[in-house]
């Protein structure tokens, strides 16, 4: 399985378009969105390129591809315009023998998270982003943000391939730190 990596979007439509052509050019199966998809947030600024109603009409027409948590800026009626559901806390994905957990991370602490419950947490939340092991040996991916990067990093997403994960830079696709599971 492939799948393209994406969290806390805030409604910018230029930073989804870009996210979107990784998307075509790594050739992905899924594109996993970890929350906060449309709405930009009562602390933040509107990021560059803000336009709600064209991420919903990016993201729809991928609606069988996209695997969706909500985020804690996600309401019901960002869920009235997208054609794929964004509503669940979390949502379990398989991928044989890895046990993924996706979450947007507002609910659930990362670094904490047990082992007997996953091999891999994918959390978004603090537009920062994390390729680490937890204290539990739980693989910990946050892709950051496309839209609104907080701290010194730039916007940047992530990337699964059949039990690696790597982080890239939106704007050249370069990837920054990669990781995988361990062999058995």
């Amino acid at each position: 399985m492939k799948a393209l990596i994406v969290s806390d979007i805030h409604g910018s439509a230029s930073a989804t378009e870009k996210a979107l052509a990784y998307f075509e050019s790594f050739h992905c199966d899924y594109l996993f969105l970890l929350g906060d998809l449309l709405y930009h947030g009562p602390r933040n600024v509107l990021p560059l390129g803000h336009d709600t109603i064209e991420v919903v009409e990016l993201l729809n027409p991928l609606s069988e591809k996209i695997i969706a948590v909500r985020g804690n800026c996600d309401s019901e009626m960002d869920q009235s315009l997208l054609s794929f559901s964004c509503m669940a806390d979390y949502v379990p994905v398989f991928d044989e023998p890895h046990r993924l957990f996706l979450t947007h991370g507002h609910l659930w602490e990362p670094a904490l998270f047990p082992k007997s419950k996953t091999d891999a947490i994918l959390s978004g939340h603090t537009h920062r982003p994390s390729l680490q092991f937890n204290v539990n040996g739980v693989l910990c991916f946050n892709p950051g943000s496309i839209s609104l990067p907080r701290g010194e990093f730039a916007p940047t997403f992530g990337f699964y391939n059949q039990g690696e994960f790597s982080l890239h830079l939106l704007e050249q696709g370069e990837e920054i730190a990669k990781m995988a599971f361990p062999t058995k």
